[in-house]
Order: structure tokens, then sequence, then C-alpha cells
């Protein structure tokens, strides 16, 4: 007789019922637990909306909402999804795309734990002993002091001498960063004018805001006298002085000189992270160079001058990630064997996830977008958790076929552990493995957010799913290749691990450059290629801006619109603007009102008096081509290229934008959404579409193929040869085979990666590289186009 099933054991299922955020359409689905579920469907179904918005934060916000008030009121606040019933919820993991913190104290070791260990073996282990782990951590100081301290003591005051003292491992001259800079100061202002008449030339730094108010409210120079005449201590005043409380109009302000504000609002930012007028300015105005003091290492002397085994700590996060884990193998030191254990595992999680080509002190702000994830899914893989679901967001992002298959055995092995494994994926290679598949869709945006196929990847083939239809799509060879025009000379590129290359990169064709992650791609390309005059890059850096920035402020879109409205009514530019003069005045042009609950969850509610439009009600009366400003806003993109074409509302400078939009495929996106809501691949698609204006006869691309549905593919490959038709040469850095096989030229790097790479392999046509599949890549390429 069979045993009855026991009734904890029935729950296998997570079921989603009434979806609704962003652009899903009552969404309901159910998803078996311990299993991997594949989520398809093109750039804007609804994938991120249903996986990321609803299921992962629900299960984050009930997890957040087990803890006190107290410890909540230090959490981000989550409001609950617009979603009907989610049951059979388990632990939420999310590993995303998000790039690691652009603090520039942050490295590979010290984002994972592994520059922690090391610190503990070097303490322990060093010769000769110099302290505690704290000695040889960079973001320590070494700090003394002594004096005077009062106490009560059986009622009574007694005064003592203490004296304290901290041995860090800072290096004093660079602070730990590894660099020094210099700043060149006739980058900061114009000598030749007062700071009335706009000397400053740094970026936000007028006299109309608050730095004007400060700078000429001190009373320690004359705001109408040119810099030029200015005596030495008011000239000392103005870039040096330090931080010094000051009364302005009755307000308390802080006074700071402007090397020292440089340096704290700009300097302690990674580069990385800047917006690009701002990063613009730094690279105008700082010059970095390796600090002399410690060569880079960002540590002290007595920090590199202990050894184990003749090597410093220094010298252990230099290394390669992979000859590292080899070194610590061979130490063998009873005294710290369950350290030496636990820091083996976590350096061979790195060579097994692919990331063996990296140093620990690699600044973790220069990671892509796919090192970055895989980073962060080591913690993960040695975890003894179970019964979790782990959620990822195209894992594949920057790996190289050879390494895809790499990846999906670990989120097989994930799975296979007793977890739930939710993908949002494009990759055919990556979609082939599992156990279930949602695709979203029919389309994206407002023609997306519904489920058209639930079931197996074999179902999903037979299904006439947009996905579907392209899942087995293979891009043929070209039977005619594009001959250069000229070339672009590289000579002895020694960036990172690239080892003394020379290579012509033709002009005026297709040129992918290819190689397994971290074989030098990107080295050779950005490093030796990129800061040549007339090369536009279009790097997979995240765009910046605040939750009102939107494709039409990104782009420049909105500037030739308001000047229209404002040309047609007879009124100032500033009225169509949601962040200045036509605000509503009730929610300041945000849309929303946000309502903080302390340690509950944020709420968030449509603006009563705008009706979330963003502008006053005045403002809304002006129209241009019969509609209003907020109306514009609210088309999407392949819309308001008719508007703009012709008729009364013709406008070519708004429309060479649209069209630009259009053509990498943002066709559904609206011109006000908010840039916060675009999934990565839209980004960078928003990016290019803004690049493709500027004037310049090269186009390097950094993966565009980034969070790209398969039917979108062909688009892009149409667009990389219409830019190649208008006379432009495009260098492109790409994995995806249907790129290398339409490719016109082929740069290939490898053979491996870290200083197994960053040699070139093979240059010359895709054919000639299927023909000679001596690479991996020719090797991966063949098997693709069935050759």
């Amino acid at each position: 007789m069979s045993t009855p099933r026991h009734a904890a054991d029935t729950h296998d299922l997570i079921r989603v019922v009434g979806a609704r955020e962003n652009n899903l359409k009552d969404v309901s689905v159910e998803l078996p637990k311990r299993r991997l579920t594949v989520f398809t469907g093109v750039s804007g179904s609804g994938k991120s909306s249903l996986v990321f918005a609803t299921i992962a934060a629900e299960s984050q916000r009930m997890i957040n909402e087990t803890y006190s008030s107290f410890v909540q009121g230090f959490m981000p606040s989550q409001a609950r999804p617009d979603v009907d019933v989610l049951e059979g919820l388990t632990t939420a993991i999310i590993v995303d795309q998000e790039r690691m913190g652009a603090d520039p104290r942050s490295t590979v070791g010290t984002a994972t734990d592994a520059n922690a260990m090391l610190r503990i073996l070097f303490s322990r282990l060093g010769r000769p002993h110099i302290g505690g782990p704290q000695a040889f951590s960079f973001n320590v100081a070494s700090i003394s002091g002594a004096g005077a301290v009062t106490t009560s003591k059986g009622g009574r005051e007694v005064k003592e001498r203490r004296s304290f003292s901290v041995l860090g491992g800072m290096c004093p001259r660079c602070e730990g960063r590894g660099a020094v800079n210099d700043i060149d100061l006739t980058a900061l202002y114009d000598a030749s004018k007062s700071l009335n008449e706009g000397a400053l030339t740094i970026p936000g730094y007028s006299m109309e805001g608050w730095y004007g108010r400060i700078y000429r409210g001190c009373g320690w120079f004359d705001p109408d006298k040119p810099i030029a005449d200015y005596s030495k201590r008011e000239l000392d005043a103005l870039l040096h002085k330090e931080a010094t409380k000051i009364k302005v109009d009755g307000v308390n302000l802080t006074y700071l000189g402007l090397v020292p504000q440089i340096q704290k609002s700009f300097l302690s930012k990674d580069r990385e992270a800047m917006q690009p007028h701002v990063r613009a300015f730094v690279d105008r105005a700082v010059t970095f160079t390796t600090c002399p003091a410690c060569g880079g290492t960002r540590l002290t002397e007595a920090a590199r001058s202990s050894k184990v085994g003749g090597i410093s700590i220094a010298d252990a996060c230099a290394m390669q990630i992979s000859d590292l884990a080899t070194w610590v193998r061979d130490l063998d030191e009873p005294s710290v064997a369950p350290l030496l254990r636990n820091l083996r595992h976590l350096l061979d999680s790195f060579v097994g996830i692919g990331l063996g080509y990296l140093s620990l002190d690699r600044p973790s702000g220069t990671l892509s977008g796919g090192e970055a994830q895989r980073t962060k899914m080591i913690r993960h893989l040695g975890s003894s958790l179970t019964d979790v679901t782990y959620v990822f967001d195209e894992p594949t992002i920057g790996l190289h076929p050879h390494d895809i298959q790499r990846m999906n055995e670990l989120l097989l092995r994930l799975r296979d552990k007793g977890n739930t494994v939710l993908v949002v994926e494009h990759k055919p290679e990556a979609i082939a493995i599992a156990d279930h598949v949602v695709d979203l869709g029919p389309r994206a945006g407002s023609a997306g957010g519904e489920i058209v196929f639930e079931g197996t990847v074999a179902g999903l083939r037979a299904s006439d799913t947009l996905t579907g239809r392209h899942l087995d799509d293979r891009v043929a060879l070209k039977p005619e290749v594009r001959r250069a025009t000229e070339h672009l000379e590289i000579r002895g590129a020694t960036t990172h691990n690239l080892r003394d290359v020379d290579v012509d990169v033709p002009l005026g064709v297709l040129t992918v450059v290819t190689g397994v992650a971290g074989s030098g791609k990107s080295s050779l390309i950005h490093g030796a290629m990129a800061k040549r005059e007339g090369v536009v890059v279009v790097d997979q850096g995240a765009i910046k801006g605040s939750r009102r920035s939107n494709p039409a402020t990104y782009t420049g879109l909105l500037e030739p619109i308001r000047k229209a409205f404002a040309k047609a009514n007879g009124v100032k530019p500033a009225l169509f603007s949601a962040n200045s003069e036509g605000a509503c005045p009730h929610c300041n042009g945000a849309g929303t009102i946000v309502t903080d609950l302390g340690p509950m969850a944020t709420v968030t509610s449509t603006c009563e008096v705008c009706e979330g439009r963003r502008f006053s009600a005045d403002v809304l009366e002006y129209t241009f081509g019969g509609r209003s400003i907020a109306d514009v806003l609210d088309l999407p993109v392949a819309e308001a290229v008719a508007f703009f074409a012709d008729g009364d509302a013709k406008l070519p400078a708004a429309h060479k934008i649209l069209t630009h939009l259009a053509d990498v495929g943002l066709g559904y996106v609206t011109l006000g959404q908010p840039l916060s809501t675009l999934s990565g691949g839209e980004r960078q698609r928003i990016k290019l579409a803004t690049r493709m204006g500027e004037k310049g006869g090269t186009y390097v691309l950094d993966e565009p193929t980034t969070g790209l549905h398969l039917a979108d593919v062909e688009q892009l490959l149409a667009l990389l040869d219409r830019l190649v038709d208008a006379g432009k040469s495009v260098v492109v850095i790409e994995h995806h085979q249907a790129v290398m096989a339409h490719a016109d030229w082929i740069i290939d790097l490898g053979p491996g990666a870290g200083h197994d790479g960053g040699r070139v392999v093979f240059e010359g046509t895709p054919a000639d590289l299927v023909a000679d599949r001596s690479t991996l890549t020719g090797q991966h390429l063949a098997a693709y186009v069935g050759a």
C-alpha cells in the first residue's frame, strides 16, 4: 500500500496570479520549484517585471518584514508588487548585472572575502610579523594619539593619561588609492574673469546656485575682481582653504576651497561612475599617476615587507587568480588549516566560473556587467543553503560560446542541490538546458506583458511565438565580404595582458574582435584605439541619471521639442520642462507623491493634481501639432517618428534623433519612460542611438547584442550594415556567432584568458576562420554555421 503524500511535500509550485507590474497584463503563471525555469521574450516584453519586480521583490520584502521595526529602518523600504496572489515563495537571492561598487577603494578582493582571508593569513604567517590583519588593509590608516581623560570613580572625577594607536596598512601618500592626482588649476577657472562673470569652469559651480552663494558671501575675496588680480592670500583662500564654518544671509554653511572640494566631491568616486560631462572635466583637469611611495599597491612599506614563502600580500593580490590558487594550494601550515581550506575553495570558485584571469587588486568598477555578475555568483557556489530561489539576469552576458557551457553546468549544479533557479535569458544555448520555459510577448512595451507560451524547450521550438520561430536561427556566412579602404595600425599594445600586439584594423568594413572572456579584446580596442581622433565609442557603462531622466532628456530630444512648443505658443521653453517652470506645483514635476512611513514600505501614489502627467494645468493648454507636451512624452518612439515627420508638427531636429532610436529597435519605448525602468540592453541601445548623431569615421561597439532577443539581432546587423554602407568603419567586440558570421573581417584573440591570452591568434574573413578551425572561436563558429 502506497504511503499518502505528506502535506508539506505538496508545496512544489510558485503561484503568481494577476501580476500587473509595469507592462504586465494580469499575468498568472505556475512555476515548478527545484527546477530551472528560463524566461524568454523580446527586450521590454515584461520578463524582468515578472521575475525581478514581482517574484523576487515580494520574497525580499517579506524577509525584511521578519526583522524588527528598528532594523527595518536601516533597510531599503520596498512596496508590495502590484499582484493579486503570490504563493509558494522561498528566499530569493538575486544575482543581477548591476555594476559593482563605484568606490575607488573597492577591488575584486575586497568585494569578495578573498582580501579578508589573505590579511588574516599574512598576519599569522608573514615574516617579519608586523601586526594584526588591519596592518595589511589599505583601507585602514595608521593613527595614534594621547591625552588626558576625565572619568568618574566612586563619585569623584579622576584624570588619567590615555594613549591609543591603530596600525593600518594604508599608504599615507595616496591614502590607499594606489594613484596620486595633480589638478591643473587653469582648468578650474578663467583668470581673466571675476567670479560674478562666470570665472569658474567646474561643472555645477554657477554663481546662481549654492556654490555661488558660498563663494560670494564668504568675504575672503571680492567676487567682482578678476582672479588674476587676487593677492596670494585671496587665491589661497579660493583654492586651498580647509573646511570652515561661515554664515551667509543668516544661514550656517561650510566653506571649502576649490581643490579640496573637487577631491571630496569628484575624486572620491570611481571615474566609471561619473556622469559624462563630469568625467570629461576630470579627464581635462586631473592627471592621475601611480603613487611613487607604494608603486600602486596601496599598502605601506611595512605591509609589503612581511612575506610568506617570499611573496608579500601585494604580490599575492597582483597575481592572476589561477596562479594565486596554485600558490595557496602549495601552502601547508596546520595552524591555519581551516583558513587555507576556505581560501582555496574561494579561489577555485573564481577559476571554475571562468574568472581565473582576474587579479584581486583589479578595481571592481572596471569589471564588465557579466564579470560583476559572475563575481557575485561566487559566494553562492559553495553555499549549504537549499530550497532557495536563485534569480539570474542573463548570466551568459560577456561569455564566449566556449564559456557558456561552463555557466550552464553551474546553473544546473545549483538546481541539483534542491534550489529553484529562475533565469532571464536570450541565448539559445542557455535556453536549451531549461526544465521549464515561460515566453513573454508577443512584442515589447504596451504590446507585450502577456504569457504567449509555457512548457518545455521542445514545445517552445514547435510554437508559433516570436522566440519559438527564431530559436534555431542561423546567420549564414556572406558569399562576398567588403574590402578595406585603409588600415588603422596598432603597434606594440601592452595594456593589461596584451603581449606587445601588432595588428592592422581594417577601415570601411565591419570588423569583429572575438576571443574568450579575458583574452584581451577590450584591452586592445579600448586601450589602443578608442582614444584616437574620430573614434566614437559605445561601451557597456551604465547610463547615469535620476528617476526623472527619460529617453527624451538623455538623447537631447526634449530640447528641440521644448523650443518648438515655445515658438508655436509665444512663451518660454522652460515652461515645457517638468524639472523647471512647467512642473506641477503639487508633485514638483515627478508625477508621483512619495510618502515615507519610516520602517514600513514607502507609499508611492499618482499625483492627484496632474494625474501623473507632471506638468501644471496651464502648460498643458499649449499645443504643438494638436498635442500637449504631456501627450508628446506619452508617444512611443515609432509613433513620434511619424508625428514629427511632416505636417504642422514637422521638426527635422527631433525626427533625426527619433529615427536613430527606431533604428536600434526601441520603437516601443515611450519618450517619457523613466530610464530606471529600462533593461541593460535597452540602455545600451539608447547610448548607441545618441552617439550615432556624432561626427566620427569609426564606431566602436562593445557587445551590442547584450539584452537583444534573437529576432532583434537581425535588425542590429542591418543597422551595422547601414553604418558601413554610409562610409563609416565599425569595430564590434562581440561573442554572438551571428555577428561573427556577418563580419567582413575577424580579429581573434587568445588562445586563453589572462596570461594565457593577449595574442592575436587569427586575422581574416569568417569563412577563413571556419575553414581554419585552429582556435576556440573558429570551432564554435563552424558548429554554428553548420560547416
